[in-house]
Formats: structure tokens, sequence, C-alpha cells
């Protein structure tokens, strides 16, 4: 099923609808625009036909140069099989010739007020996130100081139990047990929750409680970028785990690395406080401050002090 078709650019943007209505339903598989201007030309050599057409005040003004032949002759070309759309920016006069090898070969020819520039860029904008690769990931994504965290983990390791705890320290809830995520840029993966489980956090023995309901609107958000995940393991006696923050694993979601975070659960730790303090501990590093490196660096200059002359 085609993730975008045109007649939803049409109700994103108010476009308005000037002929090839039959085309309407076409699917949109790529984020690329193109500005045919060298179609214009008669150039069509290289035509990305697959993309949605966006033609401003330069390539309309070139049309009027033309005999009304070659016009319906550029413009039946330009309506390829596999072209999504045609947009015309500026609210600009639209060629007679247009319209008609529009509806000929049933390409959706759309009109917008907005300037071209404008245009083209809110355009891919919308389509890269629409178009963007996802995933699904079984977790918990919150929001905690402004740091998306995903929590991950074996079912029943307390990660839902955590995140209600986490709520109600004032952090917000974006998705409980599955995750969707978008890569929308080589490095920004966005998290959301389906629509069916929206809002929702299911406790063992409790049930499932609608967290927004319960806590208010400011508990709970559509969408996060994640930058650090949280992996929850019960604790394993015969496993060194990191105590000093040096070692920094890596996961990898779709093409992006993010920082990874192993957290031992056993009874008496409390799992939101670590969680909280994580985040805010990754923040600074982001800011430049790593107190490990710290330590170690203070560690190694009393190692070097205290040394004897002899043994140097």
């Amino acid at each position: 099923m085609a993730k975008v078709r045109t007649k939803d650019l049409m109700e994103k943007f108010n476009l308005e609808l000037v002929g090839g209505e039959e085309g309407l339903h076409r699917p949109i598989t790529t984020s690329d625009i193109s500005r045919p201007g060298l179609e214009m030309a008669g150039y069509f050599n290289y035509y990305p036909a697959e993309r949605i057409q966006v033609l401003g005040k330069t390539e309309l003004s070139f049309l009027e140069l033309l005999d009304k032949t070659e016009r319906l002759s550029r413009m039946e070309k330009l309506c390829a099989d596999i072209t999504p759309g045609i947009i015309i920016t500026r609210g600009l006069e639209i060629p007679d010739e247009f319209v008609e090898a529009a509806d000929r070969y049933a390409v959706p020819v759309m009109r917008s007020p907005m300037k071209t520039t404008r245009f083209s860029s809110r355009l891919t904008n919308y389509l890269e996130s629409k178009l963007a690769p996802t995933t699904a990931i079984h977790g918990v994504l919150v929001d905690i100081y402004g740091v998306g965290v995903l929590i991950t983990g074996k079912s029943g390791v307390g990660k839902s139990e955590t995140a209600l705890e986490l709520v109600k320290r004032g952090h917000r809830l974006v998705a409980d047990d599955c995750v969707e995520i978008r890569q929308e840029d080589m490095d920004t993966l966005v998290g959301n929750s389906p629509d069916l489980i929206e809002h929702l956090l299911e406790i063992r023995g409790l049930g499932i409680i609608n967290v927004m309901t319960l806590f208010g609107a400011g508990a709970v958000r559509t969408n996060k970028r994640i930058t650090l995940c949280i992996d929850l393991e019960l604790w394993d006696k015969a496993k060194q785990y990191d105590r000093l923050g040096l070692e920094e694993d890596k996961m990898k979601i779709i093409d992006t690395e993010i920082t990874k975070l192993t957290i031992p659960v056993r009874p008496g730790r409390n799992l939101a406080v670590i969680i909280e303090v994580a985040a805010m501990n990754f923040r600074l590093k982001r800011m430049g401050v790593n107190a490990a490196e710290q330590f170690t660096s203070k560690l190694a200059n009393v190692i070097e002090d205290s040394v004897p002359e002899e043994f140097e």
C-alpha cells in the first residue's frame, strides 16, 4: 500500500485541482521533486518522470513563447504514465493545452498560490517525512529532560512500570510496547506510537491505563527524536558491568547509530531514577562535560605524582 498519493498532497497543501482528476490516486514513490526547465525546452533524455513536477513563473513564461502545437507536444511528454502529478505555483494561469494533455493521460494538474521556492521546500520536507525508512521496535519511548530515551529489554523486565514512574516524575510518554521509528535523515531517528495504542500503558496486574486521561496532556507527546537507548536486563552475577562509564556501546537502527547503555535489574534498584540520571548525564556529555573522563584524568595525575623519584 502506497504511503503517499497525489490526493494526500491536495488535502495537505489545499491545492486546487485543474485537470487530470482520474489520476488523483497515483502513488508517490520518491521525496525528490523536479522543476522541468530543460524539458520545457524539449530535452527529455533524462526526464525524471517518477517525481512530482513543480512549475513556476519561469517555466510557464517560456511555454507562452511556444506555438500551440509545440506546446501541446511538450505537455504530452511531460504527462508520463508514472508521473504522480504536476503542480503550478503562484496561482498562475494554466494553458489550455496543459489541461488537455493532463485529462488525456490522467495526470493530475494542481495549482498553489504559494511562491515556488517556499512551496518546494515545504513539499520536500513533507515527502521526506512520509517516505522515510521505517521500522518497529519492542520497547518504550519516553521524553526525559528533552532527551528521547528508548527503553528496551525482554518482556516482563519492567519497562512499562519504569515508564509509569518516569511519567509520575514529570516526564512524557511517547509510546509503550511498540515504537514505530522512521529515519528522517542519516542521523535522525523519530519515534512515535501506533494509533491503536497511543497514550496507553500496560501494567501487569493493573491492566491498560490511559496516561493522558490520568496525568493530563502534559504527560504525553506525539513523537520524539531518539538519541539514547537504555537496555534493561536481569542482573547476571557472572557478567562484568561498566562501573566508570568510559565505554560507550552503540545500537544501530536502520542506518543510524545511537548510544546504548545496559542497566542491570534487581530488587532494590530504582530504575526510574537511574534512567533519569542517565539522560541528564547524556546531555552533559553532549555539552562537553564527561565525569568519567575527568575522574580518570585526575586519577592518572595522582598516580603520577605519587610515584617516587627513584622509580621514575
